[in-house]
């Protein structure tokens, strides 16, 4: 694969400078996909799987008050 030039090279800098929280974001869902793929136990599966469960009624009566 190619390097990247220097004009290429700051332009990540710069992007990822001011997209600090978008990369955290990021990396951290990069982070648990990996860990659910390669690494979890079934009871971790089955930890997320409440976890998940109980970030969606969250997320869905959020969505709810916002509406009314």
């Amino acid at each position: 694969m190619a390097e990247y030039t220097e004009a290429k090279k700051r332009a990540n800098k710069k992007w990822d400078t001011e997209h600090k929280e978008r990369m955290r974001y990021i990396n951290s869902r990069s982070t648990a996909r990996n860990f659910i793929k390669k690494q979890a136990t079934k009871d971790d599966l089955t930890e997320f799987l409440s976890l998940i469960s109980d970030r969606q009624q969250l997320l869905n009566d959020q969505n709810e008050t916002e509406i009314k």
